[in-house]
């Protein structure tokens, strides 16, 4: 019996060492945009699209498994990975890419910051220098030690989105029948938000993230369980919390006939009906999600970039040593800060455009990493089951559909 709980304990503390990757990685999606999308998705569809984060859930676990596994056999970053395999031409043309939609997706989490500031009636002017700031030392000064255990207490705080889920007192049937049972529209504004939902639960920069994240704490393969653990609770975690801001949303919003643009919509509506703190609560929510993914996003640029370029990378290097790495995380935080402040700019369009963009670029990503994790060269025994490239096949297939039916119903409108 003792020796027993001495093993459970060890357990305990390996995983407690091993998780991070997993856990950053997958809240990292509830950020700015992320809190926007599932706000608009709850206030405009009610709890009808509670049924696509089941899902969603289980093809999360799987594509960040893969990123895991890849990165643990490897040692290497997808980046990394796709330059080697795929050659050069790919890798400029996907890195491109992502660094556009990564920059778009920086601006949204200081637009998230600076509507936080209207919330708290501070200046945004002030807020959002300060907050970039904040991020661009938090990563320059630190470690990778550091810097994982500032971004695991920032996870700890989205626990207040479950709480107001909890104050507004929805109605716990409806909620649990929405969820198990589907319900499909082929029109314009459904598809859109259906495509915002996964593009912000399941994200191109994520894979990427992950991977580098996994490859710099030098995790080895027989403490690859510990790892799988870790996405698993992030996959989990990650998407309870979405649900429970549709919820609220949904019980409040939907339920009074209010339509919202923005999650600072969403706070300041939610104020009359279900109260002050629900308000404060909301409001703080957005602003630790925006200041969170404000640091990560630039991050998992960099890292990107720097991996397809065969640059010098890692937090655990100065400056000196990886120059490119840290200029490059500079430049996207002083540009997602910069433009934000510009009179006029309009950060609904930026959010929720950021979120669809993600959305229609995942399927290339997967394409890619399906590649690479099917390599038995690369991945020897750990290659992906048969049941992993059905389900990633899937994913693909219905993101690729999805894209075209947002086309199609745009054109004939």
């Amino acid at each position: 019996m003792k020796t027993r709980f001495k093993q459970f304990w060890k357990r305990i503390l390996i995983f407690l060492a091993i998780m991070g990757p997993g856990i950053i990685t997958a809240n990292v999606d509830n950020d700015a945009g992320g809190i926007a999308t599932y706000s608009v998705c709850g206030a405009h569809f009610g709890y009808k699209l509670l049924w696509s984060f089941i899902p969603i859930i289980i093809a999360l676990i799987i594509i960040q498994e893969m990123c895991s596994r890849m990165a643990v056999v490897t040692g290497k970053g997808l980046a990394d990975l796709i330059r080697e395999e795929f050659g050069v031409k790919i890798t400029f043309y996907t890195m491109f890419i992502l660094v556009l939609v990564n920059i778009g997706n920086t601006m949204a989490q200081f637009a998230g910051i600076a509507a936080s500031a209207q919330l708290f009636g501070m200046n945004r002017l002030i807020l959002v220098p300060l907050s970039a700031v904040l991020v661009w030392i938090l990563v320059l000064k630190g470690t990778y030690k550091s810097v994982e255990k500032v971004f695991l207490v920032a996870c700890l705080f989205y626990v207040v989105y479950i709480i107001s889920g909890f104050i507004v007192k929805p109605d716990w049937g409806e909620v649990a029948v929405n969820i198990a049972r589907p319900k499909m529209e082929f029109n314009r504004i459904y598809i859109f938000m259906l495509i915002g939902l996964v593009g912000t639960t399941i994200a191109p920069w994520m894979q990427f993230y992950q991977q580098s994240a996994v490859v710099e704490k030098e995790i080895k393969i027989k403490d690859y369980a510990y790892n799988r653990l870790d996405v698993i609770i992030g996959s989990f975690i990650v998407n309870i919390v979405a649900i429970f801001i549709v919820i609220v949303c949904a019980a409040t919003l939907y339920k009074n006939g209010i339509r919202i643009n923005t999650a600072a919509d969403a706070a300041m509506a939610l104020r009359p009906l279900a109260g002050n703190y629900c308000y404060l609560l909301f409001a703080f929510g957005l602003f630790n999600a925006s200041l969170f993914a404000a640091s990560i996003l630039p991050l998992s640029t960099a890292y990107t970039v720097c991996e397809g370029m065969g640059w010098e990378l890692g937090v655990n290097k100065n400056f000196r040593q990886a120059p490119q790495f840290y200029w490059l995380y500079s430049i996207i935080i002083f540009i997602g800060a910069t433009f934000i402040l510009i009179p006029g700019i309009d950060f609904v369009r930026i959010m929720l455009v950021t979120q669809v963009a993600n959305g229609i670029l995942l399927p290339f990503v997967l394409i890619l990493m399906l590649l690479l994790v099917n390599k038995k060269r690369l991945m020897g025994e750990y290659t992906n089951s048969m049941f992993y490239n059905v389900i990633s096949w899937f994913v693909i297939v219905v993101m690729i559909l999805l894209s075209l039916a947002l086309l199609y119903t745009y054109f004939n409108r």
